[in-house]
């Protein structure tokens, strides 16, 4: 078991475990965290999977984690690893189960002052709009056709049929669409378990909050995003339900078993993997970009939904506007600085938000000029945050940042320390409204579950790899 002394600090919010620590390393560990978030993150396997994360074949720089991190399948929660593009491997448990986990904020063009008085009737009209639970299925049910055309094209599906605006795919992370998807590389039983899923919400740390903007500490990338002080803002945050799940599942499976043909040894058979380039791998990527586009579709009948609820109870003259949505389960290939080449990699994201800075040619052209909206959602009940990427973080995350608050409790552990309905008291004396089919769920996800939001921040903030631009406070929280 890896001990703090078996590691180098680097800085107060760095620390290395050098490639020497174990014969198989093929790259450095690298986590930022403070001394004291160590010192929790040490009780679990957070760090002895980071490592056995840095023996992927084709693994470039590092092998990474945020201060959010916690133990995952195969990688730890808050990972970044890039392999070689096309001959490193591509590993699902590098992505997650929630293929496309995301969250999307949305604003509204008044102060929350404003809407005050109607927010109980707001959460309510969320709550029926937006089905929410395990297994949850929605009014909109798609014909075979219909669902290929949504995992081949994301976002634009949607909006050419009716569900939002254009400026919503312009201030998508990818426009809403990762190109090489392909519908056949999804099988049956995905498909089957996602055809009434779009507009879901499900359960879990999945939510739909009323927040208020609660502080600004950059007010010139605040004006570019279009925050102000007192502002009611929406977040969403979902992923790709039940047909993620099952991709993954089943390529899970199917690299467990090909592994041993392409002479590749882990030290987890959670990492099961494939090559690139190689028949598997490239099938893999596929489907987990025709499920990332089932997930950014589904983000956006939400929103399509939400914005139904708002006009319902404040008028035809209300207005939620998109800031962004960004992913956090998700591989891409991007191209990076490595030993002072730029290199294409396969970059895999695992409870990590892309944070690119200031004049990436990814960017929306709205935002480019002040770096990428980073939205990190922090537990219920507390803050969360809208920060900015950097070009630090190109050089020191492979564009990455944290991605939310991280557990530091498992669920069955919440629910044994609480009930639901004293957490359901809590938020309400605290002035936060809920809207919940579950009190168990609310104890699952009590905020005392959750590491504290304000230091995951600090810690990506002092680091430099994501600049603090607003904080927001929730005022109604809708959850399964």
């Amino acid at each position: 078991m890896i001990l703090k002394k078996d590691m180098k600090r680097i800085s107060p919010f760095l620390w290395k475990v050098d490639k020497g620590y174990r014969d198989d390393m093929n790259v450095p560990a690298m986590i930022f965290a403070t001394e004291n978030m160590l010192d929790d993150v040490l009780k679990d396997r957070s760090i002895e999977q980071l490592i056995n994360v840095s023996t992927l074949p084709g693994i470039q720089k590092a092998a990474i984690v945020m201060p959010d991190v916690h133990e995952g399948y195969g990688f730890p929660i808050g990972g970044v690893a890039a392999t070689l593009w096309p001959s490193g491997v591509i590993s699902p448990g590098g992505i997650g189960y929630d293929i496309n986990c995301g969250v999307r904020l949305l604003k509204a063009d008044c102060e929350f002052s404003k809407i005050r008085r109607h927010i109980e009737l707001l959460g309510a009209a969320i709550y029926s709009n937006v089905p929410s639970g395990v297994g949850k299925s929605g009014d909109i049910v798609l014909s075979s056709k219909k669902l290929d055309n949504v995992l081949k094209h994301g976002s634009k599906w949607m909006v050419e049929n009716g569900y939002g605006y254009e400026e919503d795919i312009e201030r998508t992370e990818s426009s809403g669409c990762l190109k090489n998807a392909d519908p056949d590389a999804v099988f049956e039983k995905a498909k089957k378990r996602g055809h009434d899923q779009l507009g879901t919400m499900g359960a879990g740390n999945h939510f739909v909050e009323i927040d208020i903007v609660d502080e600004i500490f950059d007010s010139e990338i605040a004006n570019a995003y279009g925050l102000f002080k007192g502002q009611a803002v929406v977040l969403i945050h979902t992923g790709s339900r039940g047909l993620g799940h099952q991709v993954a599942t089943d390529y899970i499976k199917i690299m467990m078993s090909s592994m041993k043909k392409y002479g590749i040894e882990v030290p987890d058979r959670e990492l099961a993997c494939a090559p690139f380039d190689s028949n598997e791998g490239q099938q893999y990527f596929n489907a987990m970009a025709a499920a990332a586009n089932f997930a950014w579709a589904n983000r956006q009948a939400i929103t399509h939904k939400v914005r139904q609820a708002w006009e319902s109870v404040l008028g035809k003259d209300s207005r939620l506007s998109m800031l962004y949505d960004v992913a956090h389960n998700i591989a891409k290939i991007e191209e990076h600085e490595i030993e002072g080449q730029k290199r294409k990699v396969i970059v895999h994201r695992k409870g990590a938000t892309r944070a690119f800075g200031p004049g990436h040619p990814d960017i929306t052209s709205q935002y480019r000029e002040v770096g990428q909206p980073v939205i990190i959602p922090g537990s219920m009940g507390t803050a969360s945050y809208v920060l900015a990427g950097t070009n630090v973080s190109m050089q020191m995350s492979f564009g990455s940042s944290c991605h939310g608050a991280g557990r530091q409790m498992s669920r069955s552990e919440a629910k044994r320390r609480r009930q639901g309905s004293d957490v359901l008291m809590e938020l309400e004396n605290r002035g936060i409204h809920v809207q919940s089919g579950s009190l168990r769920g609310l104890a699952e996800e009590a905020p005392g579950a959750y590491k504290d939001v304000d230091d995951v921040v600090n810690v990506v903030s002092m680091a430099g790899i994501a600049k603090k631009v607003a904080r927001l406070k929730p005022m109604m929280v809708i959850k399964g």
